[in-house]
């Protein structure tokens, strides 16, 4: 097993107590221990691989072939004319040499350099396109984690909100109940508001019920992302986003997303990537030159037809050898109309994401621009239902009130301070979403998704 760093292990101790990790934390625990990163940190490894692959294209190569075993051979020459010292010439001579069966060797060297090859140009840049998209694909990876790993965070924080508003509404419902049954025993209420009550007390039994499992199915999601304990896992809550700063003009976050979304980066390199695929079909995109040196040398002996024999060729050649596809069945026209097609279709992919990053990244500007007055609206409405829950006390222990009156101000301001939480939330996970889109989103932009969050009451 791979060990964790050692930074890694005082998180997961400093975990297992009360504290609560932010955000930050959650990312730094998941990117070590979620098995998406390692695909990732695979993949971007690979595509560096692929630099050195487009570098090498134009490196001389060196190859070195040897046989042995026993062979024959057979050579035979007619009408060859002949003339030596003495001998004078004869013609009309023939030369016949044969070895049925003996020992032969055969060995060669040969190194290529490339000078000149459109198709290996097109190879080497289409290496180190799919090279640029690897690092996208990362970056890509990484922020789309960091999203999940928010997304998983705020739901427990959303969570834990839901279980502690509707713990403190069980307290405030027994007590009523409490005080029905006294007030129905002292003859103060009518039997009703007993009856009330207790309904009402079952009611939220089986909510914070509910509402401890979907705090436990939260806090398995964070931890299988992070690699953290269930037991004892606090997290911290979202901030208000009231300070935050103005947002930048709608053009400026849609110029942003157009030149660095990750999505729409793969996508334009993929554009590119088949282009070059094209490109190493198109017209004279076969033809070659290279540099080439090769030397070569065959030795045969043994007994043949006419007596013993030894055969022994040696060859060598330096120079340049060009080579010219005249015709190849008409395949490498086909392919080429093949991977036409397929560029237009990459073209009309990246034409219909840039439309849907432009109508991702509008819908979350708009959401996060009208942030301020929901979240005043909102408060408004929160301190309304508190003041109602205030009024309705007041008016309970003077008997103008009944139970169910208290329980409906209690339900209501109970659910007002819960919709805050989720609109806090929604409001944050909206700008994290946001500087994803443009590819902004950094470990800057998750630490602010939690400092100065406030405390939970």
């Amino acid at each position: 097993m791979r060990m964790k760093p050692l930074w890694a292990a005082l998180l997961a101790l400093g975990l297992t107590g009360a504290h609560a990790a932010d955000l930050l934390q959650a990312w730094q625990a998941a990117r070590q221990h979620d098995p998406d990163m390692a695909v990732a940190q695979s993949a971007l490894q690979a595509g560096q691989a692929r630099r050195d692959q487009a570098s090498a294209l134009w490196r001389p190569t060196v190859a070195a072939t040897a046989a042995g075993g026993a062979m024959g051979s057979r050579t035979s020459t007619a009408g060859a004319s002949f003339s030596a010292p003495a001998m004078g010439t004869s013609s009309d001579v023939a030369f016949n040499t044969s070895v049925d069966n003996g020992p032969g060797a055969r060995w060669s060297i040969g190194a290529r350099m490339p000078i000149y090859s459109p198709e290996r140009t097109a190879q080497g840049r289409k290496l180190t396109l799919s090279a640029d998209l690897a690092d996208v694909q990362w970056q890509a990876a990484e922020q789309a984690l960091m999203l999940q790993t928010a997304e998983r965070y705020f739901a427990v924080a959303l969570a834990q909100d839901a279980l502690r508003l509707l713990q403190r509404q069980q307290t405030a419902v027994n007590k009523a109940l409490v005080e029905a049954q006294d007030r129905f025993e002292l003859g103060d209420a009518p039997v009703t508001d007993t009856h009330e009550a207790a309904a009402r007390a079952r009611g939220i039994d089986a909510q914070v019920l509910a509402a401890e499992v979907d705090l436990q199915i939260a806090q398995r999601a964070l931890a299988d992302t992070t690699g953290w304990s269930v037991d004892a896992l606090q997290v911290a809550p979202a901030p208000a986003l009231l300070a935050s700063p103005a947002l930048p003009a709608l053009p400026q976050w849609l110029d942003q997303a157009a030149a660095a979304n990750p999505g729409l980066r793969q996508q334009t390199l993929a554009v590119e990537v088949a282009r070059q695929d094209v490109a190493q079909y198109a017209r004279g995109a076969g033809t070659t030159v290279d540099l080439v040196a090769q030397a070569s040398r065959e030795h045969l002996s043994g007994s043949g037809r006419y007596g013993h024999g030894s055969n022994t060729a040696q060859q060598h050649m330096v120079g340049v050898q060009v080579t010219v596809p005249l015709y190849t069945g008409g395949q490498r026209s086909a392919r080429q109309q093949e991977l036409l097609h397929l560029q237009t279709k990459a073209e009309a992919e990246l034409d219909r994401a840039r439309q849907q990053v432009a109508q991702q990244t509008r819908a979350a500007w708009l959401r996060l621009q009208s942030g301020a007055a929901r979240t005043e609206a909102q408060n408004a409405a929160l301190r309304a239902s508190q003041a109602r829950l205030d009024a309705t006390q007041l008016g309970r222990q003077v008997g103008d009130r009944t139970t169910l009156d208290l329980l409906n101000a209690q339900n209501d301001a109970a659910g007002a301070e819960l919709a805050m939480a989720q609109l806090r939330i929604s409001l944050t996970l909206e700008r994290l979403r946001l500087l994803a889109l443009t590819g902004q989103l950094d470990e800057r932009a998750l630490h602010a998704a939690t400092v100065d969050a406030p405390a939970p009451k």
